[in-house]
C-alpha cells in the first residue's frame, strides 16, 4: 500500500545546477525503501524536500492519496514524517533524555521528565532501541547516538523513518545491529527510508531500490530481482569492473622510514609507541587498524601537524622529524586527509582557488608579487575536466560540491606535478561505487609512476586491493607487517583487536 508519493518533483539551485529533474517515487507501508545513487546525484535533495527543508520548484506530494504542502520540518513531522541527518543534532552537555524531551509538546504539566522517560523507554524497549537515558551526549558512541535519534523522532510519532547516509561513521558490528533495528520497526508497521550509495548495504536489507543519477530517477526496482552489478550500472551509467588491475612491481628506493616514533594525543596521552616502517618507490603499505589506535597521529606527525616526542621521519633519505607542513609538502609528498572538509579544503574558497594551495607561491601560478590569474584558470580547467570533477564552474565555493567530488578536488590538487610520496587516509571514506573505483585506480596509476604510498583504511578490502604489504596498528603500536599475499584475514582482524593469533593461524599465513 503506497503512503508517500512524490510526482514530478523538480528542484533547481544558484547558479545553474539542476538537482532533481521531474522525479516519481512511491513508498510503501513497511518496507525499507533504498534510495541510492552517486555523491551528488539528488538523493538528499529529493529527502530534504520531503522532510519541509527545501520547497521544490515543481511537483507535488501526496500522503495516504491527498496532496500534502510541507513547508516545514514542522509540517513533516505533524504527517508521521521523521528524519535523521548525518549531522547529529544534539546539546553534547545534556542528557540523553532531555535532549528528546526538548522536542517534545506532550509532557504532561506535572513532572515532565517522568513521562517522557516511561515513553522512551517504551520505544526504546518495542524496536531494541537500548541506550542509557541518563547518559550524556558526549559520552556515547556513534552508533549509540544514532539510536537516540531514532528514538527522537519516533517520541514525535514519526511512522516515516528518513535515515540519510546512517552508516557512515559505524562500526561494522554497529551496521549490522542497525539493520536489525530497521527489521524490527518495519515489522512493527514503521517505513524505513535509506538514503545510501553503497550496493552491499542495499543487497542485504533493502525490500525496493529507487536509483538516481544526475537528480533523474532511473528505476525503482525490488532488491530480490537484482543484482549488485544492475545496480551499479543503473547508478553510473555504464558498467563497472569491481576489480582492479593491479601489476607487479619490484618496488625500488626507500621513500619513507620511521625510526621507534612516538607521539602524544590531544589529552597527552602516548598514541605512538616507538613505531617503526618503511615505504620504497613503487609501493603501497597499507596501515590496517580500528579506528582510534593512532592513525590521526601517526599522519599528522608525518605531515607536520604534530610534534613526535622520540624517533625519527625520514624522507627522500633525509631527516624530516617535526618538520613544518609547508617544508614536508615542499619535499614532495602529497597528503589525502579523512577530514576533507576541516583538512582538505577551504570551504569558502572556490574550486579554482583550492586547487592551487599547494602551489600558488610558485611559478608558473604567480610572479613576485602578483598572481598569475589567466594560467590559474587554465589550470583549473584542466584539472576539472581531467579529474571528473563536478562543479557548475572554477568559480563555485568548493563547499556546495558533493563530497565524492571534494575527494577528487582533492587528488586533482594533490597529485599534481607527481609527488614521491602520497599520505592517503581513508581515500574513498563515504564514496560511491564510482568514486571509489576511479580513486583506487589513480592510486595504483601513482604507484605504477614510482610514487610510494601509504594508505590509512579501516577497510580490509581497500587494503587487500591494492595494498602491496599490510601494518596492523592497535594502541599505537605496530603489531606486524605482512606481504599482502601471504596475509591471512583471520590473523588480521585479530591483532588488530590485539589478539595473538593461534600458531596454526601464523603458519597458514606464512604458507
Amino acid at each position: 500500500m503506497k503512503i508517500i508519493e512524490v510526482q514530478s518533483i523538480s528542484k533547481k539551485f544558484p547558479p545553474s545546477t539542476k538537482a532533481l529533474d521531474d522525479v516519481n517515487l512511491s513508498i510503501h507501508k513497511s518496507e525499507i525503501h533504498c534510495l541510492l545513487g552517486e555523491n551528488g546525484a539528488g538523493k538528499t535533495t529529493l529527502m530534504n524536500i520531503l522532510f519541509g527543508i527545501f520547497q521544490p520548484d515543481e511537483g507535488r506530494i501526496l500522503i495516504d492519496g491527498k496532496v500534502v504542502t510541507i513547508d516545514s520540518p514542522k509540517a513533516a513531522i505533524k504527517y508521521g514524517l521523521g528524519m535523521v541527518h548525518q549531522n547529529f543534532q544534539f546539546i553534547e552537555k545534556h542528557s540523553v533524555l532531555e535532549n528528546i524531551a526538548l522536542g517534545m509538546s506532550s509532557a504532561s504539566f506535572l513532572f515532565p521528565l517522568r513521562s517522557i522517560r516511561k515513553k522512551i523507554e517504551e520505544l526504546s524497549d518495542r524496536n531494541d532501541l537500548h541506550v542509557n537515558i541518563d547518559a550524556k551526549i558526549w559520552q556515547l558512541s556513534a552508533g549509540e547516538k544514532q539510536r537516540v535519534e531514532i528514538v527522537k523522532a519516533l517520541s514525535r510519532n514519526a511512522r516515516v523513518l528518513i535515515l540519510d547516509e546512517p552508516t557512515s561513521i559505524l562500526t561494522p558490528q554497529e551496521i549490522k545491529g542497525l539493520f536489525q533495528v530497521f527489521k524490527k520497526m518495519t515489522s512493527e508497521s514503521y517505513t524505513i527510508i535509506f538514503i545510501t550509495h553503497k550496493l552491499d548495504e542495499v543487497m542485504s536489507v533493502g525490500d525496493r531500490v529507487s536509483v538516481l543519477r544526475k537528480g533523474k530517477l532511473v528505476k525503482t526496482v525490488e532488491v530480490s530481482k537484482t543484482t549488485k552489478k544492475e545496480l551499479a550500472k543503473m547508478m553510473v551509467g555504464y558498467e563497472l569492473l569491481f576489480h582492479l588491475n593491479k601489476s607487479i612491481i619490484d618496488p625500488g628506493k626507500v621513500v619513507l622510514e620511521t625510526k621507534d616514533l612516538c607521539a602524544l594525543d590531544d589529552r597527552g596521552l602516548l598514541a605512538l609507541k616507538n613505531v617503526s616502517f618503511h615505504v620504497r618507490q613503487n609501493e603501497i603499505l597499507g596501515i590496517a587498524g580500528i579506528a582510534g589506535n593512532g592513525q590521526k597521529e601517526l599522519i599528522e606527525v608525518l605531515t607536520g601537524s604534530r610534534k613526535a616526542t622520540k624517533g625519527n621521519v625520514i624522507i627522500l633519505g633525509k631527516e624530516a622529524t617535526n618538520h613544518s607542513a609547508r617544508k614536508i609538502a615542499d619535499a614532495g609528498v602529497a597528503h589525502i586527509p579523512e577530514d576533507r572538509m576541516r583538512i582538505g579544503i577551504v570551504s569558502d574558497m572556490s574550486v579554482c582557488d583550492n586547487l592551487i594551495l599547494r602551489d600558488y607561491r610558485k611559478p608558473p601560478f604567480s610572479t613576485r608579487f602578483f598572481l598569475e590569474q589567466n594560467y590559474i584558470n587554465k589550470h583549473a580547467s584542466n584539472l576539472i575536466d581531467k579529474y571528473n570533477i563536478f562543479t557548475p564552474s572554477i568559480d563555485t565555493p568548493a563547499k556546495l560540491l558533493s563530497g565524492g567530488n571534494i575527494q577528487r578536488l582533492i587528488l586533482a590538487r594533490e597529485l599534481y606535478g607527481k609527488p614521491r610520496l602520497i599520505i592517503a587516509s581513508h581515500p574513498t571514506y563515504g564514496l560511491d561505487v564510482a568514486a571509489t573505483e576511479q580513486i583506487r585506480q589513480l592510486l595504483l596509476k601513482q604507484r605504477g609512476e614510482g610514487a610510494a604510498i601509504l594508505l590509512i583504511s579501516e577497510n580490509l578490502e581497500e587494503i587487500f586491493s591494492i595494498s602491496d604489504r599490510v601494518a596492523v596498528l592497535f594502541e599505537g603500536s605496530i603489531m606486524k607487517t605482512f606481504q599482502t599475499e601471504k596475509a591471512n584475514l583471520e590473523e588480521i582482524g585479530m591483532l588488530m583487536a590485539g589478539t595473538t593469533p593461534k600458531k596454526e593461524l601464523i603458519v597458514e599465513a606464512k604458507n
